[in-house]
């Protein structure tokens, strides 16, 4: 059995810098091997290293190699980056021509322009993953939510990928999937013509995502919402009772729409809160990329409350993160994952937003987990007073919606395991493991010759 395996992770240096990500390809990775416990699982990843710390058993598979097939400039190479964007869409059209009525002369192309413009290690990563397509078994999506707009290179990245395995008739399964808001008119016609192709789309929820899907062409019933892959790694870890701390994350970043300034915004009425509870504040940090560091924000809010914090920076593994929260009696945070980490151990959680994105992200979760989790919108004119009596609201409720939310996570727990194995019936869909049908691909080896 062989499983290829496609994640929400960035690229080069801030590849499996965002815990969430990595939680879900975690446990995505350790049901594929319950699942199929002598398959080889490879993992697309710009750190073979990395993958091996987060994912023992799994092995890496050249993104890089990816990229330079299925890229906007697959085909006529510098070409694409030199032209006006008007032209350079044209191109694509062009492009996506000839791969959907003259495939063999576009591979023609592409094994050219590898020989001349590119370096024999590219030609190897482009080999190596081409291989590993034509004999996979399984495509998997894992966890993500990188369906919106403010994804678009990494969705249509994936939507690419997804060509690539349709076309080798491979059965695809995507789990937990965030969809929307999603408005890119190049995105939603790509969109609508691949994914109706995939059999299998579980959502891990998200307001309005499964009206979004159902537009692309994928109904309900083959979109069901299962909750986030994460919500296990979680609950597996829930402590005995509730703790004492307040955990604290805000996501200052662009596509947030969250600048600095909520940092001090944020200050005085968290830490007023922490002093007249006499709760320690923690960290819980996701992201450490450069363009969001979750723990220089928060660092910045612990100013003159702790000024010996290093913002959660030692934390850096999701389990760590997962007993920071477990700690917690109530967490505050603009960073999903740090409210699916808290909410799946039975934490309540205030969530903040300002972005159309992440406000759907939190609602979804508030539709999933119900009581004890709250979202609040960083532009409302009352926004300081709501803060203050959400914080007293879910500190005094904490004790009664502890277990409400742990049966709710038990729940999503429960569904998504079972999609996961509906995947074993698109194996046999295909006839069994190495029974695939010829579709003319090509052989991997002429790209090195």
């Amino acid at each position: 059995m062989r499983i290829v395996v496609e994640t929400a992770l960035n690229r080069g240096a801030a590849e499996y810098l965002n815990l969430g990500d990595v939680s879900m390809l975690q446990v995505a990775v350790r049901r594929l091997q319950r699942l199929w416990p002598s398959a080889s699982i490879s993992v697309l990843t710009d750190s073979g290293d990395s993958l091996k710390r987060h994912c023992p058993g799994a092995k890496p598979l050249s993104r890089a190699g990816r990229d330079r097939w299925i890229g906007d400039s697959f085909a006529f190479g510098r070409l694409h980056k030199l032209l006006p964007r008007g032209a350079a869409s044209a191109l694509r059209t062009v492009t996506d021509t000839l791969e959907r009525h003259l495939p063999k002369l576009l591979r023609a192309m592409v094994v050219l322009r590898l020989r001349v413009q590119d370096s024999e290690h590219i030609r190897e990563d482009v080999a190596e993953f081409l291989k590993a397509m034509e004999s996979a078994d399984l495509f998997v999506v894992c966890g993500a939510g990188g369906f919106t707009d403010s994804s678009k290179e990494w969705t249509l990245t994936t939507l690419g990928t997804l060509e690539t395995a349709i076309r080798r008739n491979v059965p695809i399964a995507m789990f937990g999937q965030g969809i929307g808001p999603l408005s890119d008119a190049d995105v939603l016609s790509r969109a609508k013509r691949v994914l109706p192709a995939v059999k299998l789309i579980t959502l891990r929820g998200g307001r309005g995502g499964q009206a979004l899907a159902e537009s692309l062409g994928v109904g309900p019933s083959r979109a069901p919402v299962t909750g986030d892959e994460a919500v296990e790694l979680a609950y597996e870890s829930r402590p005995a009772a509730l703790g004492h701390a307040l955990g604290v994350n805000l996501r200052v970043a662009s596509y947030a729409e969250v600048s600095e300034d909520v940092c001090d915004k944020l200050r005085p009425v968290l830490q007023d809160f922490a002093r007249r509870r006499g709760a320690p504040i923690l960290p819980a940090p996701i992201a450490f990329h450069a363009f969001a560091s979750d723990h220089l924000a928060i660092r910045r809010i612990l100013a003159g409350y702790d000024d010996q914090s290093d913002g959660g920076l030692a934390l850096d593994t999701p389990l760590k993160v997962i007993e920071q929260v477990g700690r917690c009696r109530v967490v505050v945070t603009g960073a999903y994952h740090a409210a699916v980490f808290s909410l799946s151990q039975g934490v309540p959680v205030i969530c903040l937003a300002a972005s159309a994105d992440y406000i759907a992200k939190f609602l979804g979760l508030e539709d999933l987990f119900g009581q004890g989790c709250q979202t609040l919108l960083l532009d409302d004119p009352m926004f300081t007073q709501k803060l203050e009596a959400a914080l007293e609201n879910a500190w005094q409720s904490a004790d009664e919606v502890r277990l409400p939310l742990q049966r709710a996570a038990a729940r999503q727990i429960e569904l998504s395991w079972h999609a996961y194995e509906r995947a074993r019936d698109l194996v046999d869909w295909r006839g069994g493991a190495g029974l695939r049908v010829s579709t003319g691909a090509m052989n991997p080896s002429r790209i090195t010759g």
